[in-house]
């Protein structure tokens, strides 16, 4: 006989899941309850990823072909051990108190409350406002294919060499890659994103066939590939590591090392295949809080190009 709830445990706590039976991906018949159980087998590198940032939840109610809701403010009834933290929204005169991963229960409690994917911010809770995440977001416009990604990570792995800068590659969970850097909490998200930005048109310079900088998506030719230094402004949020995407296929953004990039496949980093590949390989980003680094180069390239 079929339950309509089942108790998780994660750490120290228990989580109830209720509608464990519920399908959420209707293309490969993945449940609620086996959503819950693909993030408990990636729980240290999905709690790292998230520990202490400001976390806005893409929930699917109904599943994937539902309404998405982009949930920022944490609902009535949560259970008091969850951590929040708030952010300002200035523009609006508003705030938030959102979600503030510090353990894996949180994470377990934000899938019984739908959510499938997990958007951090770039800063943490300490200082909301100095970020100490720079993303590299490489965006391939329709009709640019997956080489001309690998390629451009290529380019962007030899400009942060040169930099003395360690990235940490890692698929989008869609056509693109992502690379994250550890910088220092030194700077707001303004100087950031021009520091992103700046980086952004050194890529163009070098590799001017395969990528453009332009900021208006109808004014890129749709066979290029966009650096997308946007993703570092204030309350700009893209899916972390180890986060399932809202996707058919159901996909995983997944932390990958630079001797993949040439080889791997995102579309077969999915849900049924990165807890195997965890349990081999562990998190290939365990060591990105190790050493953070300084933005004042490319501050002063952002300077020398006028980047405002």
């Amino acid at each position: 006989m079929a339950t309509d709830q089942v108790d998780i445990e994660a750490g120290t706590r228990t989580v109830r899941i209720t509608s464990p039976g519920r399908v959420y991906f209707p293309a490969s018949g993945v449940t609620k309850l086996d959503l819950a159980r693909y993030y408990l087998s990636v729980g240290e590198g999905i709690v790292r990823a998230l520990r202490e940032r400001p976390c806005m939840l893409h929930r699917f109610p109904a599943g994937i072909t539902g309404e998405k809701v982009h949930q920022k403010r944490i609902p009535h009834g949560a259970p008091p051990w969850l951590e929040t933290v708030r952010v300002e929204f200035p523009r609006y005169g508003r705030h938030a108190d959102e979600l503030c991963v510090t353990e894996l229960a949180s994470v377990i409690w934000a899938v019984q409350m739908s959510t499938v994917e997990f958007h951090p911010w770039n800063s943490r809770r300490a200082d909301t406002e100095r970020p100490d995440e720079w993303r590299i977001d490489l965006d391939p416009m329709p009709e640019c294919g997956f080489g001309t990604v690998r390629r451009v990570a290529g380019v962007v792995a030899e400009l942060l060499a040169e930099l003395g800068i360690t990235g940490w590659p890692k698929t989008s969970g869609g056509n693109g890659l992502h690379i994250y850097v550890r910088i220092e909490p030194r700077w707001g998200f303004a100087d950031v994103r021009r520091a992103a930005w700046a980086f952004a048109r050194e890529v163009e310079r070098r590799a001017p066939s395969d990528v453009t900088t332009v900021w208006w998506r109808k004014d890129r030719d749709p066979a290029m590939l966009f650096v997308d230094y946007n993703q570092n402004a204030r309350d700009h949020t893209i899916a972390s590591a180890y986060s399932v995407r809202g996707v058919p296929e159901a996909t995983v953004s997944t932390p990958i090392t630079w001797d993949e990039v040439d080889d791997v496949e995102p579309r077969e980093c999915t849900i049924a295949t990165v807890p195997g590949r965890f349990a081999r390989l562990g998190d290939l980003h365990q060591g990105i809080d190790d050493r953070a680094y300084s933005l004042d180069t490319l501050l002063e390239w952002a300077d020398r190009d006028g980047l405002g």
